[in-house]
């Protein structure tokens, strides 16, 4: 086989869920030795074809090839044995064992040795994270925050004789340092044969890294490109199958921005993790909080809301003091957040949609008797779903059977549910494809507009810049400056973060 024949071939695959078709005909084709992107919006079928490819499900209809050669991959275990490795986009390690365990799973599972030699164990993981982190494989893999918990995913595959691997948004929880040894891991991969199919909704990473790019939409394929012909507006215009020009809508004007404070934060600080964090959100404004991940940022949030509530300082809503004492002091009073981790702890993946978006606060869908009300429950479920332009089935179905788009748009609904006057959303648009962050713009700029408080922590940059009017930055959990207007740049952002500036802002 020489290096332009595929080594993977899928052709005319369709499989569907009840009546719903997920797939429609699609075609992939994977040559030996390429990074190959797979781009399109959630929903638009890539996952439900990667477990096709990975033998977690099996199409409807279609054929598979593999190496020239028909096949049937019953399983995932079948898929190992031909070649093929896939890390999914979802962490799903073993928390409560190590991380040298994690990683060698499949490999001890078919052992026939009644002991595990750990030390053995511990010194193979080493070798293998050696050429991404210093992680201690002795380390709990539940103890480990998220972003290390995906480069042991990713070790994990690394460990599996791979001819070809898929990597399913890799760098969603990356630090950009991470994110840049991986492309590097990724390039001496595919320079040794290794065929990669990579599924991302970031560009830069596509244009960067593949030589590639497919498109699909609704299900279906549309389109291969050389990325080396094209532009990033091309593969974007083709996911969403219309022009993409308004990917932020309009910011608060300087008058709008001149109101008075909605929140005012002074001197917060838990002594370990963040100190002396005073900030001031204005009625109008969307307020970015930027940083390197690890600067204290996410800490910083919860301690807002009392999520963390071991917290010193002193908090102002709408001028008047305010003294929660945990978090569900902070709702009452109408602050919310959002976590990073939506399907950890933003939604409630197997409960229905109509009772996700009630969760936060069950009185006000109750009855006279106290219990919960249906009517009400599927009433409020269904305004919040018309206002945020949810796409679902029906309200009753699990937020599991949603993309990751509109997942995020329940946990959104959940936070207004309560009428909030504040909301903090955390990574609010992490793994949600260009389309869908496109409508959570809008969707945060009409509740600013409308009086509500947003802060956004965001660690994309052209986020941070196009969504948020006035941005600070953290900087090893101290307040490095404050950027806004001509001044929000990257380099201004990314100085603040990594080195600081001796006047605090940056005018």
């Amino acid at each position: 086989m020489t290096q332009n024949e595929p080594i993977l071939e899928v052709r005319n695959v369709t499989r569907a869920f009840g009546p719903v078709r997920a797939l429609q005909g699609v075609n992939l084709s994977l040559r030996r030795g390429e990074i190959h992107a797979l781009a399109g919006e959630n929903g638009a079928g890539k996952s439900t074809l990667m477990n096709i490819i990975n033998g977690i499900l099996q199409p409807d209809s279609g054929e598979i090839l593999w190496e020239g050669c028909p096949v049937r991959i019953p399983s995932p275990l079948a898929a190992q044995r031909l070649g093929i490795g896939l890390v999914h986009q979802e962490i799903a390690l073993c928390p409560d064992i190590s991380v040298a365990e994690n990683i060698f799973m499949m490999a001890t599972n078919a052992s026939q040795s009644m002991f595990m030699n750990y030390r053995a164990l511990e010194t193979r993981a080493r070798q293998v994270l050696g050429q991404m982190s210093d992680i201690d494989p002795a380390t709990l893999a539940g103890d480990l925050p998220i972003s290390a918990q995906q480069l042991v995913e990713i070790a994990k595959a690394l460990t599996l004789d791979c001819k070809v691997l898929i990597l399913d948004e890799p760098t969603a929880a990356l630090t950009s340092r991470e994110a840049e040894v991986l492309f590097g891991i990724m390039r001496g991969l595919a320079a040794r044969g290794i065929a990669i199919i990579y599924i991302s909704h970031r560009m830069a990473e596509i244009f960067g890294n593949c030589d590639r790019v497919t498109v699909f939409r609704d299900g279906q394929y549309i389109t291969t490109f050389e990325t080396r012909e094209i532009t990033p507006d091309d593969v974007i215009n083709a996911m969403v199958g219309r022009v993409m020009d308004q990917l932020y809508p309009p910011k608060a004007t300087a008058g709008t921005l001149a109101g008075a404070p909605v929140l005012e934060v002074s001197g917060l600080g838990d002594g370990r993790r963040f100190h002396d964090i005073s900030l001031t959100l204005r009625r109008g404004e969307i307020l970015g909080i930027g940083g390197l991940i690890g600067a204290g940022r996410s800490e910083i949030a919860r301690g807002i809301c009392r999520l963390q509530p071991v917290v010193t300082g002193e908090i102002r809503l709408n001028g008047e003091q305010l003294t929660p004492r945990d978090y569900q002091d902070s709702i009452a009073a109408g602050i919310v957040y959002l976590s990073e981790d939506r399907k950890g702890d933003g939604v409630f993946l197997d409960m229905s949609i109509a009772a996700n978006v009630s969760a936060l606060d069950i009185r006000r869908v109750a009855g006279p008797a106290g219990l919960i009300s249906d009517a009400r429950e599927m009433r409020q479920a269904a305004d919040l779903g018309q206002r945020l332009n949810l796409k679902c089935g029906q309200l009753v179905d699990p937020v599991s059977s949603l993309s990751g788009g509109n997942q995020q748009k329940v946990a959104i609904a959940k936070m207004l549910s309560v009428n909030p006057r504040v909301i903090i959303l955390d990574e609010p648009t992490r793994g949600v494809d260009v389309g869908a962050k496109a409508e959570i713009h809008r969707i945060l700029r009409d509740l600013a507009n409308d009086g509500v408080g947003i802060i956004v922590i965001s660690s994309e940059m052209p986020e941070l810049i196009g969504l948020c009017d006035r941005a600070v930055v953290i900087r090893e959990g101290r307040l490095s400056g404050e950027v806004e207007g001509t001044a929000m740049t990257e380099e201004n952002i990314m100085r603040l973060a990594s080195v600081g500036d001796e006047r605090g802002q940056v005018a």
